[in-house]
């Protein structure tokens, strides 16, 4: 295994010439078959803690993302539009030309000490994965994290990355001095769509194992249970399969969302569907309009669904290790950024 230098410009018809933004990056390939087709453009940045403006409406105001598109290769993913501000696309250059900030460790401990620093809490792989195939090679996050136990500065990570395992001793130092949430991304649990959908994540039982893991250690997991995709992962029986398995791991919350689809994720998902689902395009079309939520009443009823699961199953209420809780069910009917939706039950 090794890592080959690429030209910044290309010299001949294999090596296209880097977009505007790479200027002055190193560009690589890792001669694996994990990394076959895939370039990582090494930049450092100038800064790495992002602050959302106020109309964004999530629940955080800072981020930090260490890299920039995204192996997963997800078909659904809502960040693809953000390539096109890099002068790439948002369909295969998103799953195949990933952005490295190789210093986003040594940012992080600066500007968590830096004066105009006033704390708060920093949400990571709320864009793309931190915990993507690439932070194997590159690991990046076990310096943030370290960054963010010094700092006993409040965070949370949203990945569907099992690699998450590496950091549990850097987990555990964390919310020893300060508060640290985790949830996993497991939408549904049908291998097939998986397979379709979801290429290049681990299994969402994998997934599920880590939740288990990291519950075990003291790290208490959420599962972010999203997307739920219309006329394919949203029937009665797929829904309490995904949230048996949810229950099954020990997880600590459940959240319901449905897929929605901004732009550049709509035309590529869309694509897909027309390529292995031709007769669902229709539904979809009816379904979600020109909007990128599907309607409220729909998201209701998901919604409404996953909660009575929950609470059959017991989500939430703790283990034998911990005080009981009541289930929790968030996010769910925002009908807005940040929310999605279910399908016809």
């Amino acid at each position: 295994m090794r890592w080959d230098n690429l030209r910044l410009t290309g010299a001949d018809d294999h090596d296209p010439a880097l977009p505007l933004f790479a200027q002055g990056a190193v560009a690589r390939v890792f001669d694996t078959p994990a990394f076959r087709g895939m370039t990582f453009y090494e930049v450092r940045a100038r800064s790495i803690i992002n602050r959302l403006p106020p109309a964004s409406r999530m629940a955080f105001e800072h981020t930090i993302n260490p890299y920039r598109g995204c192996g997963h290769a997800c078909r659904y993913c809502f960040a693809r539009n953000t390539h096109t501000y890099l002068d790439l696309d948002a369909g295969l250059d998103f799953d195949t030309k990933v952005v490295v900030k190789v210093n986003a460790a040594e940012l992080a401990r600066r500007e968590l000490a830096g004066p105009r620093w006033r704390g708060g809490h920093i949400a990571m792989g709320t864009n793309v994965d931190c915990y993507q195939r690439a932070e194997g090679r590159y690991q990046l996050m076990p310096g943030i994290l370290a960054a963010l136990r010094d700092a006993a500065n409040p965070f949370s990570i949203l990945t569907k990355g099992t690699l998450i395992l590496r950091d549990l001793d850097l987990l555990a130092e964390a919310a020893a001095v300060t508060e640290v949430s985790v949830n996993l991304s497991v939408g549904f649990v049908d291998g097939q769509v998986w397979r379709e959908v979801e290429p290049g994540t681990p299994h969402p039982e994998r997934r599920l194992e880590a939740c288990a893991r990291l519950d075990a250690a003291g790290i208490r997991c959420g599962v972010l249970m999203a997307p739920v995709l219309p006329y394919l992962t949203d029937s009665p029986a797929q829904l309490e399969a995904t949230v048996s398995r949810i229950a099954a791991a020990g997880a600590a919350r459940v959240t319901p969302l449905v897929l929605h689809l901004r732009p550049g994720a709509r035309q590529w998902y869309l694509g897909w569907l027309a390529q292995e689902h031709p007769r669902l395009v229709p539904r979809y079309l009816e379904l979600y309009g020109r909007g990128a939520y599907a309607p409220r009443a729909y998201q209701d009823r998901v919604t409404a669904r996953v909660r009575e699961l929950a609470e059959r199953y017991g989500i939430g209420r703790g283990s034998a290790r911990r005080p009981a809780s009541p289930p929790v069910i968030t996010g769910a009917g925002a009908g807005g950024p940040g929310a999605e939706q279910l399908s016809l039950l």
